[in-house]
């Protein structure tokens, strides 16, 4: 809901500068009016703008309210302003034609290419064109309009009135990011609440101190890339998976080495073998609980020999559980942080997909000396996070409110899965082949033989949809006939829409000029 105050232009809202030199010649009403011509020279300043009123400008600037006047009075001439006694004092809408030069011309905007030199840019993809007001299957996003909105404003509120001054405040004063309670570290509230919500749904059985909350599990991967890599080092990866989380383990300087996915998830006897011919492999990125994309889960025989593996060759494995409580079938898989006995686990875990990603709540689950260098590192990045939201979600996750939360978005998204899968058979058919999905956001499904998947992703965009092609996920941007479809974040009514969309663009490929598709954008 947009807010029903009335707008007033920055120039009303906030002091208005003006450099004023008592010891210069030039007298005062003149630098005031000169520096005012400037700046709608320059662009600070656009016609319709409103300026001070006479007497707030005189008050900021030190100046007796008849000098302002006679500024005001001298731009009025010139026709740079225009005033009324009704309505105020503005920049003319028609700026005089004989602009004088005396003060220089200056750059109505911001440059448009730096002075200076950029480093080179981050590996990372670039995306398709998305267009506004399309259906977006997504990769396995929650449906916001699902957040419990009212009770969170409440925690918000809660939060505010019972601690206000401590999570609004610096927490630093001065000490280092191992002396924090909350800051760098996060809230000690959501630290002891997120430990407790891990120890009863997922069997990790880690003291609050063990915990260290991040912007996203995004921020945490960064954090432990940071923390665990160095150039040269060696990161063992699912061969699909995160671009974002590639592009992350990259900017430590460390190469990627993909291996490859079956049926029961990560190949860890091909890990084995890398580990043996490879003295800088440092760590493995797995997504163990629905791998992503193929949404495989890995099986528990890999999953002790690849703890084993780690316990004996000294490399970290970094399990990232982005989807945990999305499962129906069964009980979810426990993490494999949940039996790790000697250390080698770095948990990371998020919020993100049962409540939003705005709300940038993740967190990351190690021994302690991991956790303070994870610390130290955030402390650089992002000196404290939101402790305000992170007190209200504590509160949230306290009451119960998530728990109920995640029953329902369970159930929503469960009868979403059953909507979309037989709206596929129906409308398209043996063009895509797939299971039906236990857990997790999003359907894998292969694309037949004959045809060709990148266009027809580009043809569902010209026809009001979109969906992530296996290029969005594969290391080295190869194409795959292989797609994934998230069905979580659209409701029914839209779902239903986007695969009628989805089935004009494949009857469309026939006729469809061959179509070289860009690599894809951010997001899981």
């Amino acid at each position: 809901m947009r807010s029903t105050r009335p707008h007033l232009p920055p120039m009303a809202r906030w002091e208005f500068p003006i450099p004023v030199d008592r010891a210069s010649d030039v007298p005062v009403y003149v630098q005031i009016a000169r520096s005012l011509a400037d700046d709608v020279r320059r662009g600070r300043l656009r016609p319709g703008d409103r300026l001070p009123g006479s007497r707030a400008l005189a008050l900021g600037l030190g100046v007796n309210r008849n000098t302002v006047v006679a500024a005001y009075r001298e731009l009025e001439a010139e026709g740079w302003i225009m005033s009324s006694e009704a309505s105020g004092t503005f920049v003319s809408s028609g700026l005089p034609g004989d602009v004088p030069r005396a003060f220089g011309v200056l750059r109505r905007e911001v440059p448009p290419r730096s002075g200076f030199d950029l480093a080179p840019p981050p590996e990372h993809a670039l995306g398709p064109v998305f267009r506004k007001g399309n259906l977006d299957f997504g990769s396995g996003t929650p449906d916001v309009r699902l957040l419990p909105v009212t009770a969170l404003a409440r925690a918000y509120r809660r939060a505010m009135d019972a601690n206000g001054r401590r999570v609004l405040d610096y927490q630093t004063c001065g000490r280092s990011a191992l002396e924090l309670e909350d800051g760098s570290y996060g809230s000690r509230d959501l630290r002891r609440t997120l430990a407790g919500m891990l120890a009863a749904t997922r069997g990790l059985a880690a003291s609050w101190e063990n915990v260290i909350v991040t912007r996203g599990s995004q921020m945490g991967l960064v954090l432990a890339a940071r923390a665990l890599l160095g150039p040269g080092d060696v990161v063992a990866v699912e061969e699909m998976g995160s671009r974002p989380v590639h592009a992350a383990l990259r900017q430590s300087g460390a190469v990627l080495a993909p291996v490859a996915v079956d049926a029961e998830g990560v190949d860890v006897e091909a890990i084995r073998e890398l580990a043996e011919h490879e003295p800088r492999l440092k760590a493995v990125y797995i997504t163990p609980h629905h791998q992503c994309p193929t949404t495989v889960t890995l099986g528990q025989g890999r999953r002790l020999a690849l703890l084993e593996l780690a316990r004996r060759r000294r490399f970290a494995i970094l399990e990232d559980d982005y989807d945990h409580e999305f499962h129906w079938e069964s009980q979810p898989v426990l993490p494999m942080a949940s039996v790790d006995t000697a250390g080698v686990v770095v948990y990371v875990g998020t919020l993100s997909k049962i409540l939003a990603p705005g709300l940038r709540i993740g967190y990351v689950v190690a021994p302690r000396p991991l956790v303070d260098r994870l610390a130290v590192l955030r402390q650089i990045a992002d000196l404290q996070g939101d402790l305000i939201g992170e007190v209200a979600i504590a509160d949230l996750l306290e009451g119960g409110e998530v728990a109920r939360h995640v029953r329902r978005i369970r159930r929503i998204t469960r009868d979403r899965r059953d909507l979309l899968t037989t709206a596929l058979r129906k409308e398209i058919g043996a063009a895509l082949s797939f299971d039906t999905p236990t857990g997790g956001m999003a359907i894998w499904a292969r694309v037949a033989e004959d045809l060709d998947v990148e266009r027809w992703g580009a043809l569902a965009i010209e026809e009001g949809t979109s969906f992530r092609t296996a290029r969005f996920y594969t290391v080295d941007g190869s194409a795959l006939p292989f797609l994934r479809l998230g069905f979580s974040g659209l409701d029914e009514p839209e779902l239903l829409e986007a695969v009628r969309r989805l089935a004009r663009a494949r009857r469309r490929l026939a006729s469809a000029p061959r179509y070289e598709a860009p690599l894809a954008a951010a997001g899981r």
